[in-house]
């Protein structure tokens, strides 16, 4: 059976979860809702990818925070990384993301070939995959250059440089996003936006 990935952000999940430790780590999913002013179903995506990585359980309509939860929420922003990266890395998509790029003879993976492993699930496939590049590229556990449209290998982080590309439009990180407080008193703000303010400076 195809694993759904939900189209959500880290900066949305980690808002959810943030939220939901305020509640005691126990809260009706309908009323975490309602705190952001938002319907139920505009906060099940981050929900649901954060119940697939372990950091909550969803029972009766209530949102409960695991330990793996309260253990992301204690760490820094290099803590949270490494924890995503390794509960990403149990999954059997990006293990096997992981080693075709390990064994493809360049060391790359094209769209193309990024597609034919995840044709098994049935989201949309744009904003599927980008959501599984953004969320690999948050964790570390690979790069991708979005003028050749090549998924590669992590640098070392010692040649990390100021010339990295820019994450795609989304991604966590994106200056675009405001915190709670910098927006507008006239304006509308998305469910990214409301979710994200809950925890701004995550990336």
């Amino acid at each position: 059976m195809p694993t759904p990935y939900p189209k959500c952000s880290p900066t949305e999940m980690v808002g959810l979860l943030v939220l939901l430790n305020t509640h005691k780590g126990n809260e009706e999913i309908a009323r975490l809702a309602d705190d952001l002013d938002l319907e139920i179903d505009e906060i099940l995506p981050a929900v649901d990818f954060a119940e697939l990585l372990g950091f909550l359980r969803v029972s009766d309509g209530r949102a409960i925070l695991t330990d793996a939860g309260a253990e992301l929420l204690a760490g820094t922003i290099r803590d949270r990384k490494h924890l995503i990266r390794e509960k990403l890395g149990l999954t059997t998509l990006y293990k096997a993301i992981l080693r075709a790029l390990e064994g493809a003879p360049d060391r790359r993976l094209t769209d193309e070939q990024l597609n034919q492993l995840i044709s098994f699930t049935t989201a949309p496939a744009d904003a599927f995959v980008q959501n599984i590049i953004n969320w690999g590229r948050y964790a570390e556990m690979f790069r991708y250059d979005s003028d050749q449209h090549l998924l590669l290998p992590t640098r070392a982080r010692t040649s990390r440089t100021t010339s990295a590309k820019r994450p795609p439009a989304g991604e966590i990180g994106e200056s675009s996003t405001p915190s709670k407080g910098n927006a507008s008193s006239g304006s509308v703000r998305t469910p990214t936006e409301r979710l994200a303010s809950v925890s701004p400076g995550l990336a």
